[in-house]
């Protein structure tokens, strides 16, 4: 219901007022001088103000309605004012509209046109915030694809407008942040986004992929180590933690890193120290610690894996990147990228938006690199993409398949294939309700195995 500001010192106009915008479905507020007006207007969404210009008795220069009029312009440009004006301040009413005042009434008023004016107006201004509203949208969508774009960030779906917008709000922090999503799909890119966009874009930005490295390394890597910590170390090493200091540490595949590991991890994100391998020297660092997995560390944590604390540590903020085969509408604009300026046949724009891309954007990337290479002139057609037919079916040798229980090891596990309601309950029985291990038999990731259990309304 829209909030209608009523301001005048006469009681009689206000409850009058009050009456006939109570039956045309409005709800009035009443204020019997400026101060309380602007109150009101300060702390509530009004949708219109019908202000008086006279409050103190035996005034009529209307000089206190003009001030009020200008207090409230400058609390909100865009809210509508109707003035009530008597003989003597008509001029004065006619100047302020010249300043932006809706419209003006002289006493006494006609409650027809003063309704069709309200209506109009209260409309009107509707329709103006909508127009703001989409503007800002659009500017800051404009804004987010510039900023992608200046770190090679291509998308166009609303799945990724929607986490390009939240990394972009994250980056103005100092909390932690983890990136989850299956490989390939871009998680690198969104700290790197991150880091661009936030206050520390001139510090340090260091990238550790855990996943790559021997686990007995892991550490030196992430702490540093004192020379003859372990074999090999001849010299003594600064880790990526002292050389992230004041800046922000990527730590990649975060998954993989092991539990004596996790435990440092802990420590050095709750207060900042740590030691060298084979030092008894404390050290503190202030680093923003941003990390990325492809794993389901709630399921590691329920198998003895990954320490719950140190998942909530990590995981202030959480930043999932569909696969690709959930965002379709980034398909052409990154081939596009990959391939600038070369023409795609409808047919291929067909198959190529219709493929799963089971490896995301990396294997999308890797596809382009082989067209430029074998054919670097010419009409694209999809064969040159050499995309791979989905796979229907596999059977597993007999026990092969691990977490499934009873007969469940005979069932054939399906590959992008899409499941009826039976299967889903029949795959949630066989896997005890283990989500990462359902999803993995179809060949889906968790968020649309999610959406099938939702559709299919099965308690999860």
């Amino acid at each position: 219901m829209d909030k209608i500001l009523i301001v005048d010192d006469n009681p009689a106009v206000l409850d009058a007022l009050s009456l006939m915008l109570e039956l045309h479905g409005y709800q009035p507020v009443t204020a019997t001088c400026p101060a309380e007006a602007i109150q009101v207007v300060d702390y509530q969404s009004i949708s219109l103000v019908i202000q008086d210009m006279n409050f103190t008795a035996d005034t009529t220069s209307g000089e206190e309605g003009v001030a009020l009029f200008y207090q409230l312009r400058e609390l909100n440009e865009h809210l509508p004012i109707i003035l009530i004006t008597a003989w003597t301040e008509l001029e004065q009413a006619i100047e302020l509209v010249k300043s932006g005042a809706a419209d003006y009434i002289a006493k006494p008023w006609d409650d027809a046109k003063l309704l069709t004016s309200i209506a109009n107006l209260v409309a009107l201004g509707k329709a103006n915030a909508q127009s703001e509203q989409l503007t800002r949208v659009k500017q800051a969508q404009a804004s987010a694809h510039q900023a992608a774009e200046h770190i090679g960030l291509v998308y166009a779906s609303e799945p990724m407008q929607r986490t390009i917008d939240m990394a972009l709000q994250v980056a103005r922090s100092d909390v932690s942040v983890l990136i989850t999503g299956p490989n390939g799909s871009g998680k690198e890119k969104i700290a790197e986004l991150i880091q661009a966009q936030s206050p520390l874009n001139n510090a340090p930005f260091i990238k550790v992929n855990a996943g790559a490295l021997p686990k007995e390394l892991i550490e030196a890597e992430l702490f540093g180590a004192e020379a003859g910590a372990y074999t090999g170390a001849q010299k003594a090493r600064i880790g990526r933690f002292e050389a992230a200091n004041g800046g922000t540490l990527f730590l990649d595949e975060i998954g993989n890193l092991p539990l004596d590991g996790q435990t440092k991890l802990l420590r050095v994100l709750q207060t900042g120290d740590f030691e060298r391998l084979g030092s008894v020297t404390t050290q503190n660092v202030k680093v923003r610690v941003v990390s990325a997995t492809n794993a389901d560390l709630l399921q590691m944590i329920a198998d003895g894996q990954f320490r719950e604390d140190l998942y909530y540590r990590l995981n202030v903020i959480e930043l999932n990147i569909p696969p690709l085969a959930e965002r379709r509408d980034d398909i052409m604009p990154l081939i596009k990228h990959f391939l600038p300026g070369r023409d795609v046949s409808l047919n291929a724009q067909n198959r190529l938006t219709s493929h799963d891309w089971p490896g995301n954007v990396r294997e999308l990337e890797n596809a382009c690199k082989r067209v430029q290479v074998l054919k670097p002139e010419g009409i694209l057609e999809a064969e040159d993409f050499a995309l791979q037919q989905k796979a229907q079916t596999i059977t597993p040798p007999t026990g092969a398949v691990s977490g499934i229980t009873g007969n469940a090891s005979a069932t054939p596990t399906q590959v992008n294939a899409e499941p009826d309601k039976q299967a889903l309950l029949d795959a949630m029985k066989a896997h005890q309700g283990v989500i990462a291990r359902v999803a993995k038999q179809f060949g889906m990731s968790r968020q649309a195995l999610y959406r099938r259990l939702q559709k299919f309304d099965i308690d999860y």
